[in-house]
């Protein structure tokens, strides 16, 4: 039997051995290279360090591998294949390429590549998910601002307009790009220690990584290959490797602006991923924008909350719809509510799809006195997708609460005429659609088949306008409204777009009071004037005689959505319009010459605003419930303003509607005119107004008008009198007969007396 001091001492000496072991382990982790360089990563993450020698780089390797520590490999970068989109249709796989037109920049078309479906190796901190790995991953949303920028950080910063914050995908830089708001994240150095790294703040299955270039002017900055990285701490790191067990590089840009996804080999399962550049464009940086594909995983103790998580409660269809799919929904809606709506097309674009219209009243098809008439309108620009599918959104929304007898929006229906247009440019989103939500780029799509730029192609009539004004020939000689189209642009050789003529028949035909054009690209409600009057300006605040008006209407739209007038939330991309409480001046902020907004409030009686409804022009579909609800209230909420203001009908003493007589507001350098049926609604804001009607042939009526802050529009008819020359010239065609020249008929009297005396 062995004594219990020797057993002691046997079971000392075993712990020792043990010990022993696991200090030569960690000093084996301690000789490899990319031991050092994560801790200097994770030390210093946001200055630039001094220039260091260039070392070899290596991922570290698979814990419990048991094997000799093999030197840096840097295999090939893959060739790109196709790979299937981030969309449930699997036949849009092909892109379309798009010639730019005259004077733009090139559009941009996505480019996929794929690595071979192998797992890839991994240690036991960083599960590997087996199984299909082409699961579709949303994105995790630095495009949309759902990542923040403290979930960003990088190993070095150029500055901090450079910095991790800016690393977004699709971000655009300031005119100057500045200290504050340039296109990128760009690392401190151009080495090989360079990362930027986001924090999912939950467990995730990372499937994929797209990335472009630096956003920029003047520089020509991409990364051309890259690693990726997970983690679960931020301190210990796997890298991709492929079916083979090497080190995974990842194929980069081959210029700054067209998206590149890469899907990782298999799916990784963790909370951080970073990317660290290999190799870049010979003659620039190391900048880079990037979205990173991944979905959370399952979390039934809540453990991961997300702040601000919003859902909806609306059965609707959450998804993009191509042309064909549009039309079919549109029909769906008008079986559903087929005594509210009305489908119509007001043209065709230039491949010749229909530009459709929903009409939702409760006499679709005829306009009724005293009824306003509003329209939403969306797609002038093809890749702006996110106001197309809010209006087919809301079309759906707005039938079935009429079913279901909302009374707000059953007096919605019954008081007002609306007309909802999803997609103005058609052609240009087919080319968007098929490249992806998030493939194509900034510009892919946005403009119309034959190159036109749809919202800045109306006729300039703010030039005519002013130019009148200088020479001080308004009202006499030009009028302050319903100014008259340039022969010019009527011509068949007017750079003009089919879309375009279609929408100005449109607007012509129907008596609009107010409008929203929805865009995207940023979140802001822009009102005119959109072009400034300083010819040598860029930027130069020029308000319209109603800018009290439009900054109201604008605020109406802004404050009741979830994040327009949050001061909190972070820019889309340079400009801050919170000191506006997310509206703006749209001269103020960029000059534009022929905007929609401009034509159609001196040519047309409605006041048309744009709206910005969102950072990412072309959301994932998992986005869309969310950025519904942010945008649902404010879209009632702008409609509803179409009965704020002056209403009533203009008639002679027979109680028959005038048609085009001219209403003044006094103080109001901006007139409008009657309907055919001698109806008018005059947008204005709380006070008393003196309010005068004038028509050819009949004399003027003036009267006070008030307008109070209860919703709904003062009545204010006017009945005018004919004239006593029209009375005679009346009388007279009745008979058969001239009127008699009444200058002529003293001179004839005078010559009969001259007669008489000799």
């Amino acid at each position: 039997m062995a004594r219990p001091g020797a057993a002691a001492v046997a079971l000392a000496v075993a712990l020792l051995e043990v010990a022993l072991a696991g200090v030569g382990a960690q000093g084996a982790d301690l000789q490899d290279p990319d031991y050092y360089v994560q801790e200097i990563w994770s030390q210093e993450p946001y200055y630039a360090r001094p220039e260091p020698e260039p070392q070899p780089f290596s991922p570290p390797l698979p814990a419990g591998a048991g094997e000799e520590v093999r030197g840096p490999r840097t295999p090939e970068p893959r060739p790109p294949k196709k790979a299937t989109k981030p969309r449930k249709a699997p036949k849009r796989e092909k892109l379309a390429s798009e010639a730019p037109p005259p004077g733009k920049n090139s559009n941009r078309k996505g480019v996929r590549t794929k690595s071979s479906e192998k797992p890839a190796s991994g240690d036991h901190s960083v599960p590997v998910a087996r199984g299909d790995v082409s699961e579709d991953c949303p994105p995790l949303g630095l495009e949309t601002l759902k990542i923040t920028d403290f979930q960003l950080h990088a190993s070095t910063v150029k500055r901090y307009g450079l910095g991790a914050h800016r690393g977004r995908l699709n971000i655009q830089a300031g005119v100057n790009e500045n200290d504050f708001y340039d296109g990128a994240w760009c690392a401190g150095r151009n080495d090989l220690h360079q990362w930027i790294e986001v924090d999912a703040r939950r467990l995730t299955r990372f499937t994929g990584v797209i990335t472009q270039g630096r956003n920029s002017l003047w520089l020509s900055d991409w990364v051309t290959s890259y690693k990726v990285m997970v983690s679960n701490d931020s301190h210990t790191w796997v890298t991709v490797r492929n079916g083979s067990g090497d080190m995974q590089i990842f194929e980069g840009n081959s210029e700054k602006e067209i998206p590149v996804l890469n899907e990782l080999p298999a799916p990784m399962v963790a909370r951080y991923l970073r990317v660290n550049p290999q190799s870049w464009f010979g003659n620039g940086s190391i900048c880079l924008r990037m979205e990173v594909l991944g979905c959370p995983l399952p979390d039934p103790n809540n453990y991961y909350h997300r702040r601000n998580e919003m859902t909806t409660t609306d059965d609707l269809d959450f998804q993009h719809h191509n042309y064909k799919e549009m039309r079919q929904l549109m029909k769906v809606v008008h079986e559903m509510c087929p005594n509210i709506t009305r489908i119509y097309n007001i043209g065709k674009s230039h491949q010749g799809l229909k530009l459709y219209a929903v009409e939702i009243s409760d006499h679709p098809g005829e306009h009724e006195v005293g009824e306003p008439e509003f329209h939403y309108i969306a797609g002038a620009h093809g890749n702006e997708v996110l106001g197309r599918e809010l209006l087919l959104l809301l079309t759906q929304f707005l039938c079935q609460e009429y079913l279901a007898g909302n009374a707000r929006i059953v007096r919605l229906v019954e008081e007002t005429r609306i007309h909802i247009v999803p997609s103005l440019n058609p052609d240009g989103y087919e080319k968007a659609y098929e490249g992806g939500s998030e493939l194509g780029g900034w510009s892919l799509g946005r403009w119309t088949h034959d190159g036109i730029d749809f919202n800045n192609n109306f006729p300039d009539l703010n030039t005519l306008l002013w130019e009148a004004e200088d020479r001080q020939n308004v009202p006499r000689k030009v009028p302050n409204h319903y100014i008259a189209i340039p022969e010019w642009f009527l011509s068949e050789n007017a750079t003009v777009a089919v879309e375009t003529r279609a929408v100005i028949a449109w607007m012509e035909k129907i008596p609009f009071v107010l409008g929203g054009n929805l865009q995207g690209g940023e979140l802001v409600v822009a009102y005119p004037y959109d072009m400034v009057r300083t010819l040598w300006k860029t930027q130069e605040r020029t308000p319209t005689p109603d800018d009290h008006v439009f900054r109201w209407l604008a605020y109406s739209y802004a404050s009741t959505h979830r994040l327009m007038t949050d001061a909190r939330r972070r820019v889309c991309h340079t400009e801050d319009f919170q000191k506006e409480d997310g509206t703006v001046n749209g001269a103020s902020w960029h000059t534009v010459a022929g905007s929609l907004n401009d034509f159609s409030y001196l040519h047309t009686n409605c006041f048309e605003l744009s709206i910005y409804v969102g950072c990412d022009k072309f959301p994932h579909e998992s986005e869309l419930p969310e950025e519904w609800e942010n945008n649902r209230e404010s879209l009632i909420v702008f409609m509803e303003q179409v009965h704020r203001g002056i209403k009533g009908v203009v008639s002679d003493v027979h109680g028959r509607g005038i048609p085009d007589a001219v209403i003044s507001v006094e103080g109001v350098d901006h007139d409008l005119r009657t309907a055919s049926d001698g109806d008018y609604w005059r947008l204005l804001n709380p006070g008393e107004y003196v309010v005068t009607a004038r028509a050819e042939g009949f004399t003027s009526s003036t009267k006070n008008c008030m307008v109070g802050y209860d919703m709904g529009a003062t009545k204010c008819d006017f009945t005018l009198s004919k004239t006593n020359l029209a009375r005679i010239r009346e009388i007279m065609q009745k008979l058969g007969k001239q009127p008699v020249s009444l200058p002529a008929r003293p001179l004839r009297l005078r010559g009969r007396k001259r007669r008489q005396r000799g």
